[in-house]
């Protein structure tokens, strides 16, 4: 299917690859920082480029862009995310999101920007709501543990022309 003249399956494929290949993915080393304090990945196939930049920790804001062909901008996703449990360490969540992001793909009716619709692990349940289509949508994710919300991540994105 093509939206603007852009193959949004083949994106829907490599979003799905390029994400189990970054941060979702704790055995994956991040890259060499474009700014200052960032934390950065960088996954590379088939003149697909992905990239996801962020800062901070327990509160965090971040992108991701993908290139392909002539070296511009096609997508992007830009995120906030924030613990809502003082006492959350940031490995605590980490220990909580990445199961879930690993998952991206699987629930095949929500878009592969994050996780899947809902994912159970113990005492920690993940949810994403998302609105729309790849070339332009918003979405919030939350972690629950023992049914008490304790984060929440808003992110917005689209085809960039």
């Amino acid at each position: 299917m093509k939206e603007d003249g852009f193959d949004i399956k083949k994106l829907r494929k490599f979003l799905v690859e390029a994400k189990k290949q970054t941060y979702a993915n704790e055995n994956v080393k991040k890259v060499d920082p474009v700014c200052p304090n960032s934390e950065d990945y960088r996954y590379e196939k088939s003149g697909w480029v992905y990239y996801d930049m962020y800062f901070g920790g327990r509160k965090f804001i971040g992108e991701e862009v993908v290139y392909h062909g002539e070296g511009r901008p096609k997508w992007g996703m830009n995120y906030y995310g924030f613990t809502l449990n003082d006492d959350l360490t940031e490995e605590a969540v980490d220990k909580a999101l990445r199961p879930a992001l690993m998952k991206v793909g699987e629930d095949t009716d929500t878009l592969p920007v994050r996780g899947p619709r809902e994912f159970v692990n113990g005492e920690w349940r993940y949810t994403f709501m998302i609105k729309s289509s790849l070339s332009n949508f918003t979405g919030m994710e939350e972690i629950s543990k023992n049914d008490e919300v304790v984060y929440r991540l808003h992110c917005h994105g689209g085809l960039i022309e």
